[in-house]
């Protein structure tokens, strides 16, 4: 197969080869502003290519506002410095139930063409001796999504470190979400999407798993 040929088939199948999201050991040795300005000059010159005349009043700051929306928006969970401390707090009230965060918003790109992914997470886990803060689910869903992503990737990422800052397997975590790549480009289909869910422990029981399913089902508020 040719080259460019696999390159298209890997992204057509949204392929990942690991947890963790692929950076280079110099990820983070230039500045927040040096990669706003590399990015600017570059993009600009995509735009070039692309025949646009930066002249415009309207695109002159295209490319800058691409380069900031990038580095301190829609990538900003690529820097480690961002994300959030998960803290966690006894469970005084020895609550031994399922505790479900749902329809967390999920605002993130595809990895393989950079362009978006839209939907909700939701994540439950079984408390043992450990709670953490409801808002804190979100901000590490959303510190996850806001990268580059391969949408099987960010459900075990979400996963692993709420199973590990609770101590406990008893962990679920379900993304629903709608892939512009599929609706924009290729197939164009407009009306699919895609669900992707990982667990452990008590939630490997089909009975408990339901349960959480049930729930997140619900319309709402």
């Amino acid at each position: 197969m040719k080259r460019k040929d696999a390159i298209i088939l890997t992204g057509d199948h949204h392929l990942s080869t690991s947890i963790r999201t692929p950076l280079r050991a110099d990820a983070f040795d230039k500045t927040d502003a040096e990669k706003i300005e590399n990015i600017q000059h570059h993009f600009k010159m995509i735009m070039e290519e692309l025949g646009l005349d930066l002249t415009d009043d309207s695109l002159s700051g295209t490319p800058y506002r691409v380069a900031k929306m990038y580095v301190h928006e829609l990538f900003y969970g690529l820097n480690p410095a961002h994300k959030p401390k998960l803290s966690t707090f006894e469970n005084k009230y020895s609550y031994k139930k399922m505790l479900v965060e749902q329809h967390i918003t999920i605002d993130s790109a595809c990895e393989h063409h950079f362009l978006p992914i839209v939907g909700y997470a939701h994540v439950g886990y079984i408390p043992k001796d450990k709670v953490v803060g409801l808002s804190k689910i979100n901000r590490l869903v959303d510190y996850y999504a806001r990268r580059p992503q391969v949408q099987e990737r960010l459900v075990l990422q979400v996963l692993n470190d709420l199973q590990e800052v609770l101590d406990t397997k008893d962990v679920i975590v379900s993304v629903t979400a709608k892939h512009l790549c599929v609706s924009s480009r290729g197939i164009k289909d407009q009306s699919s999407y895609t669900t992707t869910l990982e667990y452990g422990g008590a939630f490997s029981d089909p009975n408990t798993r339901q349960e959480f399913l049930n729930i997140v089902s619900q319309t709402a508020l």
